[in-house]
């Protein structure tokens, strides 16, 4: 080991608002997941790549909580992701916000009533008229209109509903938020603008975001860093430029073929995404 290295890994995981180590997950022969490592930075927005049947959102199931891996350490905020310890699950749970690529709204509760859930959950002694106000709040952040809050989710468009899945997963002001595809179809201005949106929360609000996307415009346009799973681990985790070198068959295709150009154009030809108007 060279002089400093030890201390180099530990500032790398103390610097990391989740470290991931050695992680395994099989399901019965199928191994997805064998010795994946993976640090997601304080206050940046990594985009997770990969072909189909490469884990990604059992790799974000496996973060929160939801999918217990068959080996490895994961560490969210300080805390041990795979404990029993309720303590440490609710500091998970509690500094968290995730946005699933299907909304997960509950489809009988009004927007307003879908926010509440966690501050309910949570904060069991707040008043009525505190959640609704805060639930308001959420849903303005997120770039919905004020009577949003009284519709069902079968009343709005599929990016409105996007946009209030995000608001609920906002309710907490958590620190971390976790995407799993949230422009899956939209279409191409629907997704900018969610895009944008994203940005711009993720400058004023300090968040650290970990995003799950096959789209290109996506990440050329918000992302800090690329992490790409192929071959049951994260073969490269850098900035696009570095990816995009990255020596792997895969990374190649998918990061030099027509639309990855398209978008690089777009990127170098708009910048990045401004802030949304009202209007978006």
């Amino acid at each position: 080991m060279k002089p400093g290295t030890a201390n180099s890994e530990q500032r790398t995981e103390d610097e990391a608002a989740i470290s991931v180590r050695g992680l395994v997950n099989r399901f019965g022969e199928q191994v997805v997941h064998d010795g994946l490592d993976l640090d997601v930075r304080r206050g940046e927005i990594l985009g997770v790549v990969g072909g189909s049947g490469t884990g990604k959102s059992v790799l974000m199931r496996s973060i929160l909580g939801l999918q217990k891996p068959a080996g490895g350490s994961i560490r969210v905020l300080g805390a041990d992701a795979l404990s029993e310890d309720r303590a440490q699950r609710l500091h998970i749970e509690r500094n968290s916000g995730v946005l699933f690529q299907d909304g997960a709204l509950f489809s009988s509760l009004t927007v307003g009533e879908n926010v509440q859930v966690p501050l309910k959950e949570h904060h069991r002694d707040l008043p009525e008229s505190w959640c609704y106000e805060l639930a308001l709040l959420k849903v303005k952040l997120a770039g919905l209109p004020a009577d949003a809050i009284d519709k069902l989710p079968s009343q709005l468009s599929g990016g409105m509903r996007k946009r209030a899945g995000l608001a609920r997963a906002l309710a907490l002001d958590p620190p971390l938020l976790f995407l799993d595809e949230p422009t899956a179809g939209l279409d191409p201005i629907g997704a900018d603008a969610f895009d944008r949106l994203l940005a711009t929360l993720q400058e004023a609000l300090g968040l650290t975001v970990l995003l799950i996307t096959h789209d290109l415009d996506t990440l050329y346009a918000i992302c800090d860093r690329v992490a790409v799973l192929a071959d049951r681990k994260v073969v490269v985790n850098a900035p696009l430029e570095e990816v995009e070198r990255f020596d792997h068959p895969w990374v190649q295709e998918y990061f030099h073929g027509p639309r990855a150009r398209s978008a690089r154009r777009a990127r170098d030809t708009y910048g990045p995404p401004a802030t949304p108007t009202e209007a978006d």
